[in-house]
């Protein structure tokens, strides 16, 4: 029975999002608003010194008990040297309550990630960055339904024993990943841009991830593959395609999408008021429409998941809610500050 348990809680809590598809680690469908999670080397392709962002979602509330998931982090901007050269500091602050067993995950990972210069005329940087840090995860066995509970041989649900032989309601252990990425500029113009990423997290390959104190149970490692573009159309309007493919142990996932920008105002060069919409699509599971609204310094953007796989009998469609909230800013401290400089990791 143990083994059963043990799968279930890995397989449904530790979801992947893609019923077709399951991975261990946790998903955002605004993947775009957490670049820690896709790629410890994207922190910091931004135009400004500071950067904040928050996503929170709500999953599966039409099928059981919520899955709920807060990510936090932040990304320091610092020129280096004297050749155009840029090193961020960052953090991923992410916590997790998946299930009826109400099985927590509290991720602090902090990140390093070095910008070369390529190009003394024109934006072109190739980043290594690297995060690391700790992991928890604690469920209720209060809250845990075994079959031994009712099978009548210890009073059951009358004593709460549920026959698992947990070593404990929770464990922790150290994470590490890395990547690379190269971002550079699209033609003449310096506002369109692209980027390419890959990552590859958990190489430690923590083991011990289990709640049975089970050594042969390892943390898969993952090889993330990232893509960015963004173009203008006119002076008003620009247009954004993202993309991921993310491949852990058997399992895979492909998310992409594209967001159309028109700004508000006169001032095209730095507009106030930037209004977004499109749509992302996670292959085989669901379709997301996106709206965002950025009011210099702050933007805002909500999505749903309307859940497009097998699960949709269950679900009727009824995916994830899902807001962020971005911070972005520059601080002008430097006579060379990443924000205003001629050349700087941007996207």
């Amino acid at each position: 029975m143990k083994h059963h348990l043990f799968t279930l809680l890995t397989v449904f809590t530790l979801y992947g999002i893609i019923p077709c598809a399951v991975a261990q680690d946790i998903h955002f469908s605004q993947f775009s608003e957490t670049p820690l999670l896709r790629n410890p080397s994207l922190a910091g392709i931004f135009s400004g010194d500071l950067r904040i962002q928050g996503v929170t979602r709500s999953q599966w509330g039409s099928v059981t008990v919520p899955f709920q998931t807060t990510s936090l982090n932040g990304e320091y901007k610092l020129p280096i040297g004297l050749n155009d050269d840029f090193i961020t500091f960052a953090g991923q602050v992410l916590y997790d309550k998946a299930g009826t067993v109400a099985l927590k995950t509290l991720q602090l990972l902090p990140a390093v990630n070095y910008h070369k210069s390529l190009s003394a005329n024109r934006n072109m940087y190739l980043s290594l960055g690297f995060m690391g840090g700790l992991v928890q995860r604690r469920l209720d066995r209060s809250k845990v339904t075994t079959d031994h509970q009712y099978d009548g041989t210890t009073g059951g649900a009358n004593n709460g024993d549920d026959g698992e032989a947990f070593s404990g309601n929770g464990y922790s252990y150290f994470d590490g990943s890395v990547g690379m990425s190269f971002n550079a500029e699209v033609g003449e113009n310096p506002d369109n841009n692209m980027y390419l990423g890959v990552a590859y997290h958990h190489f430690n390959k923590a083991s011990r991830i289990s709640f049975y104190g089970n050594e042969e149970v390892a943390m898969l490692p993952k090889w993330v593959v990232s893509g960015g573009l963004r173009m203008g159309v006119n002076d008003y309007t620009y247009v954004t395609f993202y993309a991921d493919y993310a491949s852990q142990g058997p399992s895979s996932e492909v998310l992409a999408g594209a967001l159309y920008s028109y700004k508000l105002d006169n001032d095209v060069d730095n507009p106030m008021y930037t209004i977004t919409g499109g749509a992302y699509l996670r292959w085989q599971d669901a379709i997301i429409p996106v709206a965002k609204l950025e009011y210099k310094p702050f933007t805002v953007a909500v999505s749903y998941d309307i859940n497009t796989s097998k699960l949709t009998t269950a679900s009727n469609g009824r995916g994830g809610f899902e807001i962020s909230l971005v911070y972005q800013k520059s601080f002008n401290r430097y006579m060379r500050s990443a924000g205003n400089a001629t050349r700087c990791p941007r996207f």
